[in-house]
């Protein structure tokens, strides 16, 4: 069995209240070195690549590199996925460690929270990650997103300022974002591994969701997520634990993807069967089973 990447949740703190989002309900913690020093050694049979994130930002922490240095130790490439409001010049040092292969960035968390920082004052650190990226001639990719695509256009205005300030800094035309835009899951190339990544908004699954129905999902197949506390679940939008399938501060790795709550699971999947419920709930899994590419 071999995932294409493990999301591992180093921490579930986030420090942001974004309206896309789900309140978060599970105590706040942050996953001990030793600990995930442990978990690196029972993901090592099962993936090459991890991402530090399922509800948390990995850039609110300060030792960063010290979980980066661990999993470059082991052979890991990692992806770093954040809110974009903790790139200031002393954390940003870490995105070039060795370990990275790439960073997300969601651009749309300053629109979807109530905050006192000025826009120009949100992109500039963004913008001088990118001018260094390039100007180091670093390897890994930078990805800008703007998942709010929807019917009725509502973040419209916002993104046309981005558009702006991305078209002027990276110097391309004037309307060169725009005129591309397709209104489908996309990428624009602003320059050499880096691009603004288009998506629609999603909701997140919840067993208070209307049920969707059966399909094909990812989780347990090409992907697993591990959150703050140990707890294991299918994948990385089960930030909740709702489908736990066990813990690894008391069980390993290997015994937990053979218990038969995760066979049931990932054999479901294959028939295009949804065996829990919270995957029922989960429109997501749409994106899977209409052939987008991912």
């Amino acid at each position: 069995m071999k995932f294409s990447r493990a999301y591992v949740e180093i921490t579930n703190i986030c420090g942001l209240s974004c309206s896309f989002c789900p309140p978060k309900l599970q105590a706040t913690e942050t996953m001990e070195l030793p600990f995930f020093e442990s978990v690196l050694e029972d993901l090592r049979h099962y993936t090459d690549e991890i991402a530090f994130h399922v509800m948390g930002d990995p850039m609110v922490l300060n030792n960063l590199t010290d979980y980066l240095n661990r999993a470059y130790s082991r052979g890991f490439k990692v992806m770093i996925t954040t809110s974009g409001f903790y790139c200031d010049a002393a954390r940003r040092n870490a995105l070039f460690h060795p370990a990275i292969r790439q960073v997300n960035i969601s651009l749309n968390s300053y629109n979807k929270n109530s905050v006192s920082r000025s826009l120009a004052n949100y992109i500039n650190p963004i913008l001088h990650l990118c001018d260094e990226k390039l100007s180091r001639k670093e390897n890994f990719f930078i990805n800008l997103r703007l998942w709010n695509l929807d019917q009725d256009e509502s973040a419209r205005d916002f993104n046309e300022q981005l558009f702006d300030i991305l078209e002027a800094h990276f110097s391309l035309e004037n309307g060169h974002i725009h005129s591309n835009i397709s209104g489908k899951r996309q990428s624009i190339r602003l320059a050499p591994k880096i691009l603004l990544h288009f998506d629609h908004y999603f909701e997140w699954p919840s067993l208070n969701n209307a049920v969707i129905g059966d399909g094909y999902c990812q989780g347990l197949h090409n992907q697993i997520g591990i959150l703050a506390d140990g707890r294991v679940v299918p994948c990385c939008l089960d930030g909740e634990g709702v489908m736990e399938l066990g813990n690894l501060h008391t069980t390993n790795l290997g015994k937990i993807l053979t218990s038969e709550r995760s066979i049931a699971i990932s054999a479901g999947f294959k028939k295009g069967i949804c065996i829990e419920e919270l995957c029922q709930k989960c429109s997501y899994k749409e994106r899977f089973n209409t052939q987008e590419p991912t």
